[in-house]
């Protein structure tokens, strides 16, 4: 499977400078490749296939005094640019033939001079290299700094140099690599994902919210007031601005090593994984979208599932409607109305259970359950507790 390995760029000002022109440059080219084809749409014509584009906007493009500077900087960034915009138009005529599942697939935008993040590709062909003394050759570049935290397994395919919202400058290499089963082990997991707690697990265990967001409201409060107090296009502002997305940037940074943190930990305790799907994109449109975003589900559950996939572990979700809350772990019998005001909760049958953990066990019970009908078992999820005896369980297996 590939894996993306990230590492911080420490590039001289001159760097930076080359940086910016090939930033600039690849806009656009991109820019350029998309006006092309939306004028020859408006016109009539046939859709400019990706070899002839390629010829206009970079090839011809270079012969003419107005794009004279495209020659400036490696051409294999122009041309990953360029099949970037490739990429979209195909993505948007597969979403809208039906072909592409998920989400709507949008037609490409221009892109902007002002987007606080730009990035750059280099595949092989364009020759990079790591250094003799652990630094990134990058060609019209030159060589620069890396603050190397781990060793990467094998040889990258490619490296794409990212310059974020607050100026810091990365490189994000694709990397192949094998899978990596760990011991087996018996156990297996449902996760009810949350606010109050941020997982609470089927065996009981609560991990609290870190509310990263939350903690640093008061200082993002200041550093906000102080922008909004500065004129547009003045240095101040832009000072400010870059305050503000420094601290953005330490949260999502504190966030992400609190997922895999977690995500690891699970993974090398448990077996099987089984998490509900949440529409986060639907729970974010409500009045909760602050502390949604601030949990950030979705990044810790794409952290479990490739995970679980690298360290031969089993990766299940369950459908969203599924009553994992309203449903008795115990009996099996549905309850009515529940606001989320209940956390705890009585069953008829005399089992008294706290809310997120009876989630948390349905839904591993569900996950059991759809393993099941992989074996010819009924196929809909029954309203009683799996047993680790039934087909398809791997205790029942072992």
């Amino acid at each position: 499977m590939r894996l993306r390995y990230n590492f911080r760029l420490y590039p001289t000002p001159g760097q930076r400078d080359a940086l910016a022109r090939a930033f600039g440059c690849a806009r656009v080219v991109f820019n350029d490749g998309l006006r092309a084809r939306q004028d020859a749409r408006e016109r009539g014509l046939p859709y400019i296939s990706d070899g002839e584009l390629s010829k206009r906007v970079i090839t011809e493009a270079k012969k003419t005094p107005e794009r004279s500077w495209l020659g400036e900087v490696s051409a294999v960034v122009l041309q990953q640019s360029l099949a970037d915009l490739n990429t979209a138009y195909r993505n948007f005529f597969a979403s809208i033939t039906g072909k592409r599942k998920g989400p709507k697939a949008a037609a490409p935008r221009f892109r902007s001079k002002r987007d606080t993040k730009q990035a750059i590709r280099f595949t092989k062909n364009a020759r990079f290299a790591i250094t003799a003394g652990g630094r990134l050759r990058l060609p019209k570049i030159g060589d620069v700094d890396v603050r190397w935290s781990r060793c990467l397994p094998a040889e990258p395919s490619s490296v794409t140099v990212v310059k974020d919202a607050a100026g810091r400058y990365f490189a994000s290499f694709v990397i192949e690599v094998a899978g990596q089963p760990l011991p087996p082990v018996e156990s297996e997991t449902g996760i009810d994902l949350g606010l109050t707690h941020f997982a609470v697990l089927s065996n009981g265990q609560k991990v609290a919210t870190p509310r990263f967001l939350r903690r640093a409201h008061k200082k993002l409060k200041k550093l906000q007031q102080a922008l909004s107090r500065t004129a547009k296009g003045s240095n101040n502002r832009a000072k400010a601005r870059l305050k503000v997305a420094r601290q953005h940037a330490k949260v999502t940074d504190a966030r992400r090593e609190f997922h895999h943190q977690l995500s690891t930990q699970i993974i090398r305790e448990t077996q099987t994984v089984i998490v509900e799907d949440l529409a986060v994109k639907g729970l974010a449109r409500t009045r909760l979208s602050k502390s949604v975003h601030d949990a950030g589900w979705s990044s810790f559950v794409g952290m479990l599932e490739y995970k679980a996939a690298l360290y031969g572990r089993a990766f299940h979700r369950i459908d969203r409607w599924f009553p994992s809350s309203k449903l008795c772990s115990s009996c099996g019998i549905l309850a009515g109305s529940m606001p989320l005001r209940i956390r705890e909760w009585a069953c008829p049958c005399g089992a008294t259970h706290d809310r997120d953990v009876n989630a948390a066990k349905n839904i591993l019970a569900a996950g059991r359950a759809e393993r099941l009908n992989a074996c010819g078992g009924p196929v809909r999820p029954p309203l009683t507790v799996a047993q680790p005896v039934e087909a398809g369980s791997r205790r029942g297996a072992a």
